[in-house]
């Protein structure tokens, strides 16, 4: 689990192919703190909860598979990439409850400044817009923010300063892909809607 509050900004730094059509990749951490990881603990990188297979601080390796590959985004050599370490019973709640499981991919139809806050707006995924509400949460790339508006599958979300200098999200342009996850308490309400009486 995972609040979608980024710890540090790291840069994909290779990928290579690895046994049975995954990929191992290879990113610099940055400023992560990585005092308390080691081999088999999870990090969630864009938005995705990765295993950690080796490390070297500050290089961390992950083995992603083709699943993984094939539903997410943002996942190749020198891109920059939100890192947050999981959960611990302990810690403080931030954002919102974030699994790491990412939903779909996103399409960037605006990113325009709003004084000094930027607006961003997303093209989701058509099965995705009934988990989409306005005042709701959503992680983009990992970061936890709360949704603004919603027109159909799309959808509208404020970045603060703060925001934009401390994720790789200040960075994205019209056409950028990013990975989205839906709030899970959403997706849990509609199973016990729909669970017969």
């Amino acid at each position: 689990m995972f609040t979608g509050i980024v710890m540090a900004v790291g840069t994909i730094t290779e990928t290579r192919p690895a046994p049975g059509g995954a990929v191992r990749m290879t990113l610099d951490a940055g400023a992560l703190d990585l005092d308390d990881v080691a081999p088999g603990h999870s990090i969630a990188v864009n938005g995705v909860c990765l295993t950690v297979v080796d490390i070297d601080a500050p290089r961390v390796e992950f083995d992603l598979s083709r699943e993984t590959l094939n539903c997410t985004a943002g996942f190749m050599s020198g891109a920059r990439v939100n890192l947050e370490k999981s959960l611990r019973l302990a810690d403080r709640l931030g954002g919102h409850l974030v699994g790491g499981h990412v939903d779909g991919v996103g399409t960037v139809t605006r990113f325009e400044e709003a004084g000094d806050n930027r607006l961003l707006a997303i093209a989701a995924p058509h099965e995705l817009a009934r988990y989409i509400a306005r005042k709701g949460s959503i992680a983009v790339n990992g970061v936890s923010l709360t949704v603004n508006a919603v027109h159909g599958s799309g959808f509208e979300v404020n970045l603060i300063p703060h925001t934009l200098a401390m994720t790789d999200l200040g960075a994205l342009a019209p056409g950028a892909r990013v990975n989205l996850e839906v709030d899970m308490l959403a997706r849990y309400i509609e199973q016990l809607m729909a669970a017969p009486g």
